[in-house]
Order: C-alpha cells, then sequence, then structure tokens
C-alpha cells in the first residue's frame, strides 16, 4: 500500500494590489449596504412621486413578515437578522486573506470597559440630537413618519427588537466605518475625504425615511468616522448604535399613544 500523500496547501492569498483593494470595496458594498443605498433611493422616489405627502407615509423598520402566524413570523426574522450578518463575515475573511481580521479594525472584545463607556456617552449624545432632528424634519415635511416597530404584541417582541437593533450596529460600523475607513486609509485616501465618502453612504441607505433620515445620517457618519480614526476601534461604535436603535425600538412601543410630540 501506498502512503497517502499530504494534502497540497492552497495557494497564498494574493497581495492586495490598490486595484484588487478598490473591487473589493466594490464588491463587499454592492452585495450590502451599497445595494441597501440603491434600493433605498428608489425607495425615495417612489415616495416622492406618491399622491400623499412624505410627513403623511411610513416608512417601518421592523414589522411583521407573516401577519397572524407568530412562530412564523419570528422564524423568518430570525433569519432576516441572521443573513443580514452576512457581508460581516464577508469582511472577516477578507480581512484575513489581506493578513488582518476583525480585531485590525478594533471589532473585538479586548477593551470592553472603555468601549461601553465611549459608546453609552456617545449614544445619550447622539441619539438625543437624533430625535429632536428627526422632529424638526418630520415637522418640516421631508420626512416620513419612521415607525421603529410595528410587530405583534407577542412574547419575543423585544428580544427581537433588542437583535436587531445589534444586528444594525454590527453590520452598518463594521461596514461603513471600519472595513471601508481601513482599506481607504490603506490606499492613502486622506482621512476626511474617506470620513466624507463613508458618511455619504451612510446616508444613501437611509434615504427611504426621506431627505431627514440621510441628512442625520450623514452627520452622524462623520462623527463616527472620524472618532474611529482617532480611536481605531469598530467596537464603541458597534455600542452606540446598538443603543441608540435599541431604545428607538423598544422606546416607540412604550410611547406610542401616551406622548403627543412622537408622530
Amino acid at each position: 500500500m501506498h502512503a497517502s500523500s499530504p494534502p497540497q496547501a492552497l495557494d497564498g492569498a494574493a497581495e492586495l494590489t490598490p486595484r484588487l483593494a478598490r473591487m473589493e470595496i466594490f464588491v463587499v458594498f454592492a452585495v450590502s449596504l451599497g445595494a441597501s443605498g440603491l434600493r433605498a433611493l428608489v425607495s425615495l422616489i417612489g415616495s416622492l412621486t406618491a399622491p400623499r405627502a412624505l410627513s403623511g407615509q411610513q416608512a417601518v423598520l421592523v414589522g411583521t413578515r407573516a401577519p397572524g402566524r407568530p412562530w412564523f413570523d419570528l422564524t423568518l426574522q430570525l433569519v432576516d437578522i441572521a443573513v443580514s450578518l452576512a457581508p460581516v463575515a464577508l469582511v472577516a475573511y477578507l480581512l484575513a486573506r489581506s493578513h488582518g481580521s476583525l480585531r485590525t479594525i478594533g471589532a473585538d472584545a479586548r477593551e470592553p470597559g472603555r468601549d461601553l463607556l465611549r459608546g453609552a456617552v456617545l449614544a445619550a449624545v447622539v441619539g438625543g440630537t437624533g430625535l429632536v432632528f428627526y422632529l424638526i424634519a418630520y415637522g418640516a415635511g421631508v420626512n416620513l413618519d419612521v415607525v421603529p416597530d410595528q410587530l405583534p404584541d407577542v412574547w419575543w417582541r423585544v428580544p427581537v427588537l433588542l437583535l436587531a437593533a445589534a444586528q444594525n450596529g454590527v453590520l452598518e460600523e463594521v461596514v461603513v466605518a471600519g472595513y471601508l475607513l481601513h482599506r481607504l486609509a490603506g490606499l492613502g485616501w486622506a482621512p476626511w475625504r474617506a470620513v466624507a465618502v463613508s458618511s455619504l453612504i451612510r446616508g444613501s441607505y437611509h434615504l427611504y425615511q426621506g431627505f431627514g433620515g440621510f441628512v442625520g445620517n450623514v452627520a452622524m457618519g462623520l462623527l463616527f468616522g472620524r472618532l474611529y480614526q482617532k480611536w481605531g476601534r469598530a467596537m464603541p461604535l458597534v455600542v452606540a448604535h446598538t443603543l441608540i436603535d435599541a431604545v428607538a425600538f423598544v422606546g416607540y412601543g412604550l410611547l406610542r399613544g401616551r406622548v403627543s410630540w412622537l408622530p
């Protein structure tokens, strides 16, 4: 009997040249938040050409996917959250191919205390300011009525809302902040130019909410982008984004119909 030959090693990863890096960025966003931006633009065009004014239309962030079928609805919600995180896995793989990892962009648990503190402070500042800006934009008629939660009143409602908030935080901050700014820095982009592009992408996939959603998220992107460049860590941004969305999703259900200032 012949001894089996050892398996051949896979070819090493190709050097990440500037051309390959640009192609990589395009592919990542073509299958993730860039595609979401295109859909959001088409959605905004549809809203602008609808018979009703923007403020008379709704943009539901987390809604039921199977009305009257709670267990099937729960399954679809969990599948959607899991699938939405696939671009994060893609980014992790691509960073590993170029001899990096999620740790390279600070999307890890090395500094839990500092990350939580920074994220909580950032969430308090951005969340409060964002709510005021949204109410102004909605009152001016340039934004849709954003409905954070339209799930049925079942036992899994709050857990799903919290998971959806975490999914948004992880996806957006890992991809549009950490990964993109890391790659653009490697291409030699000036810091503010990179942050401007990252912020415009962030604003683009919120266009379905109206012009207020676009402007507000561009402003948030400018702040988050500069903080990423200063700290070198995406995790505080993940924490802040998750907290902002969690408060918005869960708080909406608690305040809906109980306060006069909430649309």
